[in-house]
C-alpha cells in the first residue's frame, strides 16, 4: 500500500495495490510555474525486501513528485529500511532523480523542507526564471519510416516553425517506425520521451506529424507539459500573423474545425449536467456543450466570409475592366517573396527570416512607360502537407492565383532540398486546379552559388536567377515581365490606360 503526503505531512491519498504494485491515481493537473514540483510526496511499502524500481522513479520524474520512498524490512523484529529518490535539478544527460543512500527508518537526518526549497530554487533557475520567460523550450519528435536524410530535412523545417513562434528546441528526436493508434510512439517511448524533456528542462512537445484525438488525449493524460502537434503550430502562427479581418476569420475557421473532433482529449472525466424543465433527462455533457458552441461559432464565420467573399469579386471585376495585367509571386515559406516584391516595387511590406512572416495578401500597382498598369500581389508561402483545413485558412490569398496572368514562381535556391520545394509547389498548384496559368521560375539567392552552378541551375529549370535582398537580376526579371504582358496585351487588346508619368510607382495595397 502506499500514502500520498503532502508537504506538512497530512494524508492526501490512500492507495491499496497488489502484492507486485500500486496504481497511482490521476492527480489532476500540475502546479503552475516552470519551477515548481507537485508538492506530494509517495510512501509506499514492498514485500519483497527490493530497492526503488524503475517504475518508482519513472513515476517520481513524471508525476514531478517532491520525493519517493519505499519501505521494507530485511528481518522480522529489525527496524525497516527506507530507500529514497527526488530529482535530480541538474540533470542533462544522465538520468533526472537521484536514489539516495537507504537508511533505517525512523534515522534518516533529511531536513524535508530544506531539500524541496533548494530544488525548486534549482529547477526555476535551470527554466531560465520561470514565467518571465516568453520563450518555451520543447523537443521535437518525428516518427517515419522515411530517409535518415528526409527525416532530418523534417525536423530542421519543424524547427523553423516553432522558432518562428518563439519556441526554442531543445532536443530533437527521430523514431523510426509507423504510428501506434493510441500512444503514437508506443507507452514505453513516451514516458522515456518525457523523462528526457524533464532532464533537458523542456516544457513543451512538438510532434511534427498530426496525432488523432485518442493519441492527444493519451498523450496529454500521461504529460503534465503542453502537447503539440505540427498543424497546431501553424495554425498558432496563422492566428499570430494574420491582421484583416478576412484572414483572421479564416484562421479561426480553421482552429475551430480542427478543435472540433478533439473537444474533450485534455480531460478524462467530464461532468454532465442535469437539464431541461423539472430537472429530467441527463442533460449534455460538457464536451455537447463544447461542440454546440464551436459548430455555432463555425456556422457565423462562414456566413461572414460568403459576404467578404462578395465584395473581393467586385474589386477583381474591376482590376479585370481595368485591364489590369496582374502578376502573383508565388512559392515555398521563406523563399524571399516580399523581399522580391519590395526590390521590385520599391515598397515596404514586412520582411523577416521567419516562415509565414506575411499571411495576408499585399498588391502593389507598376506603371510602365507604354502606359500599362501591372499589379504585382505578395502571397502566402506553401509548405509540404498542408492539411486541407489550413489550406482554406488562407483562401483569401490563393483565389488571388486564380485571377493571375502569371504567377512568378520564387525558389531559394540556396536552400539544400529546394528541389523539394518546387515540387510541394507545382503539387498545391494542381490541386488547386491552377496548372494551367503561365508562370516563370525565378531563383533566388543565386549570390549564395558558384556562379557556374548557378547558371546550370537556371539552364536546367528554364529559370531566371535573381537576388531578391542584393538586386540582382531584379532588372532582367521586371523587363521578363514587362515583354509577357506586352505580348499577351497584343493577342488581348485591353481597356486604354488614363495618361500619368512614366515609370511611376503607386503603392496601394488592396484589402
Amino acid at each position: 500500500m502506499g500514502l500520498l503526503l503532502d508537504r506538512a505531512g497530512r494524508v492526501e491519498r490512500v492507495i491499496v495495490g497488489s502484492p507486485a504494485e500500486i496504481v497511482i491515481p490521476h492527480l489532476g493537473r500540475m502546479r503552475t510555474g516552470g519551477g515548481r514540483l507537485r508538492g506530494l510526496r509517495l510512501v509506499h511499502t514492498h514485500l519483497r525486501s527490493e530497492p526503488l524500481s524503475t517504475e518508482d522513479l519513472t513515476d517520481l520524474a513524471l508525476l514531478r513528485l517532491d520525493m519517493v520512498a519505499a519501505v521494507w524490512a530485511e528481518e522480522e523484529h529489525k527496524p525497516p529500511k527506507l530507500h529514497m529518490a527526488h530529482i535530480n535539478p541538474e540533470a542533462k544527460d544522465e538520468k533526472p532523480w537521484v536514489v539516495m543512500p537507504p537508511t533505517t527508518l525512523g534515522q534518516d537526518d533529511v531536513d524535508f523542507a530544506e531539500l524541496i526549497s533548494w530544488l525548486e530554487a534549482q529547477l526555476t533557475r535551470k527554466a531560465g526564471g520561470g514565467d518571465q520567460d516568453e520563450s518555451r523550450k520543447a523537443v521535437l519528435v518525428h516518427l517515419s519510416q522515411l530517409p535518415k536524410r528526409e527525416a532530418q530535412e523534417r525536423l530542421e523545417e519543424l524547427n523553423e516553425l516553432a522558432r518562428t513562434q518563439m519556441i526554442t528546441a531543445v532536443e530533437t528526436t527521430i523514431y523510426r517506425g509507423a504510428p501506434h493508434p493510441q500512444t503514437f510512439l508506443g507507452s514505453g517511448r513516451v514516458k522515456e520521451l518525457l523523462i528526457r524533456a524533464m532532464a533537458q528542462g523542456a516544457d513543451m512537445l512538438l510532434f511534427d506529424q498530426d496525432l488523432t484525438p485518442a493519441q492527444l488525449k493519451w498523450i496529454t493524460n500521461l504529460a503534465d507539459i503542453p502537447v503539440m502537434d505540427r498543424t497546431q503550430l501553424i495554425l498558432s502562427i496563422f492566428a499570430r500573423r494574420a491582421h484583416s479581418v478576412d484572414g483572421k476569420l479564416r484562421v479561426e475557421l480553421a482552429r475551430l474545425r480542427y478543435e472540433l473532433p478533439r473537444v474533450g482529449a485534455r480531460e478524462a472525466a467530464l461532468s454532465r449536467i442535469r437539464g431541461g424543465i423539472g430537472m429530467r433527462g441527463p442533460g449534455e455533457t460538457t464536451a455537447e456543450t463544447s461542440r454546440r458552441v464551436i459548430k455555432n461559432r463555425i456556422s457565423s464565420i462562414e456566413k461572414k466570409l460568403i459576404t467578404i467573399g462578395r465584395g473581393r469579386q467586385e474589386r477583381k471585376k474591376k482590376r479585370k475592366r481595368a485591364g489590369l495585367f496582374q502578376v502573383a509571386i508565388i512559392g515555398y515559406t521563406n523563399a524571399g517573396k516580399s523581399t522580391l516584391l519590395n526590390a521590385m516595387t520599391k515598397s515596404h511590406v514586412l520582411v523577416e527570416d521567419k516562415l509565414f512572416a506575411t499571411l495576408d495578401p499585399a498588391t502593389r500597382i507598376v506603371r510602365y512607360p507604354e502606359k500599362m498598369d501591372l499589379a504585382i500581389s505578395d502571397t502566402v508561402g506553401f509548405i509540404r502537407d498542408l492539411p486541407e483545413d489550413l489550406l482554406e485558412a488562407f483562401r483569401s490569398t490563393l483565389e488571388e492565383l486564380g485571377d493571375a496572368d502569371l504567377l512568378l514562381h520564387i525558389v531559394d535556391v540556396g536552400a539544400p532540398e529546394f528541389e523539394t520545394f518546387i515540387e510541394t509547389v507545382e503539387k498545391i498548384l494542381t490541386g488547386l486546379n491552377l496548372g494551367h496559368i503561365p508562370r516563370k521560375l525565378a531563383l533566388n539567392k543565386v549570390d549564395m552559388l558558384d556562379p557556374d552552378n548557378a547558371a546550370n541551375e537556371c539552364a536546367r529549370y528554364d529559370a531566371l536567377g535573381i537576388s531578391a535582398k542584393n538586386g540582382d537580376g531584379v532588372a532582367d526579371l521586371t523587363e521578363y515581365i514587362r515583354n509577357e504582358a506586352i505580348r499577351m496585351r497584343t493577342e488581348k487588346p485591353a481597356a486604354p490606360v488614363a495618361d500619368g508619368p512614366g515609370f511611376d510607382f503607386r503603392r496601394r495595397e488592396e484589402e
